[in-house]
């Protein structure tokens, strides 16, 4: 196990270097004028252009740029604007000259949104996604098994952003049935923060589910046609046992995979329910940022998602052995 985890972790940290390296290309090394673009077409004075050119290094040779913004992620950096030096302490990933604030601090003061979201829909879709799909498949060719994929393929067929903006309108605002999303921190009032996110989890969670459904029920219907299966029930068990003990264990292990990368990537902006439900999450602040052409943020969005990726991914790896004895470390 010890070194298993030194190996991910080597891995990992290769993967998010290489990610800091492409990102720092992209935007700063690209023929562009990052400069010009943080400062704007409009109200952007010559002294504002220099200001937020030499404090973000950009007339300094690439890879000593590059150096720079790496330890600012160690150890932090100073930044002057507006005539006054601002530190920005570690992990720095930039500084909005748009909000003038740094850009982690925007960053963290947004992820206790994206995380409550996310937290909620996988709940769901590891509890009644995975359940349908598995009653699909203990009962495969049946007319139930047939109405869920159904209905699961109906739902699925629709797009997200319609299905969310239908609830939002005739569910929220012209027959208020369910909770208009919003945000409020659990910490002031769990009531409100509850129903807050109520709605927003239900639109997500739901949806998503009849994708985890058809993977589970795949899955399952595999899994049951396996030797070790046969021989659990050849020794008496009980077919819930045997289906929900065994089975289901098995059978979790390409869901889980799914799993690992679609909650990596929603921690990384569920973009259409927070704009849909008004969520001030991450998804927010990358549509606001592309719009302001606040690159600092969105270089740190990107550097943000790829962490969040690689440690989904070690987590799904650990969880494997847990999961399927079967599965060794290597």
């Amino acid at each position: 196990m010890v070194h298993f985890v030194a190996r991910r972790l080597v891995s990992a940290l290769s993967v998010v270097l290489v990610t800091l390296v492409a990102t720092f290309t992209l935007f700063f090394v690209a023929p562009t004028d990052p400069a010009g673009a943080i400062c704007g077409e409009r109200n952007c004075t010559q002294q504002r252009y220099n200001e937020i050119k030499r404090n973000l290094h950009l007339d300094r040779p690439k890879v000593q740029q590059f150096a720079e913004y790496v330890e600012g992620i160690v150890v932090g950096r100073d930044f002057v604007t507006s005539g006054f030096s601002q530190h920005c302490p570690a992990p720095c990933l930039g500084f909005s000259f748009k909000n003038d604030r740094p850009v982690y601090d925007m960053l963290s003061s947004r992820l206790p949104v994206t995380v409550s979201l996310v937290g909620g829909y996988a709940f769901l879709v590891l509890t009644i996604g995975v359940s349908v799909g598995a009653m699909a498949a203990k009962r495969r060719g049946t007319a139930s098994d047939r109405f869920l994929m159904s209905t699961t393929l109906v739902v699925s067929s629709v797009p997200y952003y319609i299905v969310g903006l239908m609830v939002a309108l005739y569910l929220t605002i012209l027959y208020p049935i369910l909770p208009r999303g919003g945000w409020t921190p659990p910490s002031e009032n769990l009531a409100k923060w509850f129903g807050g996110l109520l709605t927003p989890w239900l639109v997500l969670g739901i949806y998503s589910c009849t994708d985890y459904a058809r993977y589970s029920r795949g899955s399952m219907v595999e899994t049951l046609s396996e030797d070790f299966i046969r021989t659990a029930r050849a020794k008496g068990l009980s077919d819930r046992k045997v289906t929900y003990k065994h089975a289901l264990r098995a059978g979790l292990i390409p869901v889980i995979t799914i799993f690992g990368l679609d909650i990596a990537g929603s921690l990384s902006g569920a973009i259409f329910t927070e704009k849909i439900f008004d969520l001030p999450g991450l998804g927010n602040l990358v549509v606001d940022s592309v719009s302001n052409y606040d690159l600092p943020v969105i270089m740190g969005t990107v550097l943000l998602a790829s962490v969040i990726l690689v440690a989904m991914n070690f987590i799904v790896d650990i969880t494997y052995s847990l999961i399927d004895p079967r599965v060794r470390l290597t």
